[in-house]
């Protein structure tokens, strides 16, 4: 049998394939995604699970004209494979490859990057409104899991859709998992529709008639309006949804490529805003996927084993991730007021053992981060010490609940900001460049940068003796830990590792060991720099960046973060308060632009922030300095 896919060249070619070569096309994407995750780590199971509902989406819709968003958009693999990009689909989240994540530099049929979760009800009715307004007759569907489903902005948007007639489509992809099994109300409330007694009974009834329907005409439309009824009078469920203005259908089969077609081209022609809810497996077609589909979010890549694939074990030292959870979990053996939150990252912040251990003291809120900040804020002003451990990325979700209900009431809640800095291949929409500027900035906030793994848990230490706000940053890579003899962290003081009135170089993060290795190179070409670790953005250590900055002929300040608003620009706010010339400043970061995906040494290379480019930048300056 002939490969399908390799010679896809757009998705309008499955309008007209038959059942069977859709079912074909839907394996070999299967097998695609296998070799992929063979060669290097990537978003596997919510690809797995997709694959069918991609197929019938676009054998049905013609989304060059019609509007399509996949919402937390890592599970766009099978979406890139039959609109064109299979032939780059090897270069997938390398430097200069195909994005993770929809991208519309790429294709026409990628509209958003959607990386941050559950803002694709919002956009597609966006483009709804736009498309009824220029007169363009297009229909706009959403692909929304149930994981993001229960974000607040969904039902921002939701509770606005009574403005809009049909072309309005939100598919409910259903497999009952965030990237860990998710959590709250609105999960139970799926689980009810999906597993009601009435439904279970019906199914197989339903599927008989689906498969005499035809696809398209007036008989679909009567008999859908039919089944709707019938279903509505034996569950009692959707009603949320219905009530909101949305036509409920559901639940369906997501792995049934037929059914899938048939309730699709029906809900087309509906007069309405329809819900449609299907149920899918989390790694469907790939056994250990299915059965472990937390740990085949985003798997290593795979090696081979007494001829079995395995995942490849990681190398080398533990990641600052792992550091901070032990921390954590140190300092709420020590102190029962100690709890933790996260949003629906519990694996990805390696929160499992926590989790675990103290079930009454760990806050899995889902994909609510707002939530997480405010409730934080209240386990505070009632006399706890809560910890908000997110991701810088998706920590900006919750911006107006840092300043309202944290700052401005100055309560000791603890920010843990993971993956601060470069990600690497999951790009910029999840490139955590921001948080220096955008938590400095607040009256009462304690804001602090570790320049290695021994800075650590000392900061969380001093985060929560603290009677204000503090967050502390670090990046997604292996932990390192600097050699020598090591001052205690202290509250606003900085480090000083060593001295040089000929230049020096002021470390904000881990990139000390970087800053180190440079000092020690241009050393032996005769270039005496000395290495501060600045510890502390908010407050400064004034009295050592002055002494730096008034006796030392440059100083050159690097930091993994946004130059705009960052360490940098402190240091120059800093200097123009006390009337210091600041000619002699030069500042390494991340400069006013989306960095794009790559490995994240590609990246710091890129930008002049490796060891090389600190070195590169301190060698020019001295050489201008003896000219």
């Amino acid at each position: 049998m002939s490969k399908l896919l390799p010679n896809l060249a757009s998705a309008v070619e499955l309008h007209d394939m038959p059942i069977d070569q859709l079912e074909q096309l839907a394996g070999e994407i299967r097998e695609v995604l296998c070799n992929l995750v063979a060669t290097r780590t990537a978003h596997f199971a919510s690809n797995l699970g997709v694959v069918e509902l991609c197929i019938a989406l676009h054998s049905v819709f013609d989304f060059r004209n019609d509007r399509l968003i996949w919402d937390t958009g890592h599970q766009v693999y099978p979406h890139k494979l039959v609109t064109g990009r299979y032939k780059d689909f090897g270069t997938i989240r390398t430097k200069g490859g195909l994005m993770g994540y929809p991208n519309p530099n790429e294709s026409e049929y990628d509209l958003f990057m959607t990386g941050h979760a559950s803002c694709s009800v919002s956009t597609a009715m966006g483009l709804r409104s736009g498309d009824q307004l220029l007169g363009n007759d297009a229909h706009s569907v959403a692909v929304i899991g149930d994981g993001a489903f229960p974000s607040g902005i969904v039902f921002e948007a939701m509770n606005n859709v009574v403005r809009f007639k049909k072309k309005t489509l939100v598919i409910l992809n259903d497999n009952k998992m965030s990237i860990c099994p998710r959590v709250g109300g609105m999960a139970n409330y799926l689980d009810r529709l999906r597993t009601n007694t009435y439904y279970t009974g019906l199914k197989t009834e339903v599927v008989k008639a689906l498969n005499k329907v035809p696809v398209f005409g007036d008989p679909v439309e009567r008999f859908l309006a039919q089944l709707k009824e019938s279903v509505k009078a034996g569950l009692h469920g959707g009603m949320l949804f219905e009530d909101l203005g949305f036509r409920y259908i559901g639940p369906i089969d997501g792995h049934n490529i037929t059914i899938l077609r048939k309730y699709l081209a029906m809900v087309k022609e509906m007069p309405d805003p329809v819900l449609l809810h299907v149920v899918t497996e989390k790694g469907h077609g790939f056994r250990p996927a299915e059965e472990d589909p937390v740990f085949f979010h985003t798997p290593p890549a795979f090696v081979e084993e007494n001829g079995k694939a395995v995942p490849k074990k990681s190398s080398g030292s533990p990641a600052y991730t792992n550091v901070v959870r032990d921390a954590i979990q140190q300092q709420m053996e020590a102190d029962s007021r100690v709890t933790v939150m996260t949003a629906a990252m519990c694996q990805g912040n390696k929160l499992e053992p926590i989790r675990d251990k103290f079930p009454e003291q760990f806050f899995d809120v889902g994909i609510c981060e707002s939530h997480a900040v405010a409730f934080a804020a209240g386990q505070a002003k009632a006399g706890l010490r809560p910890i908000v451990n997110i991701y810088s990325t998706f920590l900006q979700r919750s911006y107006d609940q840092i300043f309202q209900e944290v700052c401005l009431q100055d309560l000791p809640v603890v920010f843990t900001m993971d993956r601060a800095g470069l990600t690497g291949p999951d790009g910029p929409t999840h490139h955590g460049v921001f948080d220096i500027g955008y938590m400095r900035i607040f009256p009462n906030m304690v804001c602090m940068a570790p320049g290695d793994a021994h800075d650590l848990p000392q900061m969380l230490d001093l985060a929560l003796k603290l009677e204000h706000p503090s967050s502390i940053r670090y990046p997604k890579t292996n932990a390192v830990t600097v050699a020598g003899d090591r001052s205690p962290v202290e509250l606003g003081k900085g480090e000083l590792l060593k001295w040089s009135h000929d230049g020096m170089i002021i470390c904000c993060g881990t990139q000390l060991d970087d800053c180190l290795k440079a000092a020690d190179r241009l050393a032996k070409e005769g270039i005496n720099v000395g290495v501060i670790n600045a510890r502390f953005i908010k407050p400064l250590d004034e009295e050592l960046l002055l002494r730096a900055l008034n006796e030392s002929s440059y100083v050159v300040t690097v930091e993994e973060g946004s130059l705009a608003g960052g360490f940098g620009s402190a240091l120059l706010e800093l200097a123009c308060q006390h009337g210091v010339n600041t000619s002699h400043i030069r500042r390494l970061g991340i400069p006013d632009q989306f960095v794009e995906h790559g490995e994240r040494a590609e990246l710091l290379a890129d930008l002049g922030i490796d060891s090389d480019g600190i070195v590169r930048t301190c060698r020019q300056l001295s050489t201008q300095l003896q000219t």
